[in-house]
């Protein structure tokens, strides 16, 4: 179901948060969403062109609730008041990382997103086999604190 943009801020469930950057909703139990992060904030560096929250902060889960959506599934990339999924998210977090980054990222955009949500959903359900599980949440890196929201 698409929503209009900044839908999430007339919705009483949802506290209030900072979205003048694009915020990065992602499984904090899961190895490999923690080490896209990781990868993002290494990327990012001082520029700080994103912010982030897991899905297991009440924050995280009262945004899976607002857009009808499970952590399971996908993460969720906000970007200008617009929920983004699958295949859809990973692009467009790559798109606002420089040019380095985002060329590659609209050249993807050619693969036709039914076939580059097959792929994202391979990867989604296989990733704790692959990348395994953590007992706790990321940890916000030294130095990184103020771009995970609570």
């Amino acid at each position: 179901m698409q929503r209009p943009p900044y839908s999430y801020r007339d919705d009483p469930a949802v506290p209030a948060f900072p979205d003048d950057l694009p915020v990065v909703v992602f499984d904090g139990v899961c190895g490999m969403c923690s080490a896209f992060v990781r990868l993002l904030l290494a990327i990012d560096g001082t520029t700080e062109r994103h912010r982030f929250i897991s899905a297991q902060a009440p924050l995280g889960a009262a945004l899976y609730r607002h857009y009808g959506r499970v952590p399971d599934e996908t993460f969720l990339v906000l970007t200008d008041g617009r929920c983004r999924v699958k295949a859809d998210a990973v692009l467009a977090t790559f798109a606002g990382l420089g040019p380095a980054w985002s060329l590659p990222a609209r050249a993807a955009r050619l693969v036709p997103p039914r076939w580059a949500d097959a792929a994202y959903n391979c990867v989604a359900k296989n990733r704790y086999r692959i990348w395994g599980g953590r007992d706790t949440c990321l940890r916000p890196p030294p130095g990184t604190e103020a771009r995970f929201l609570a």
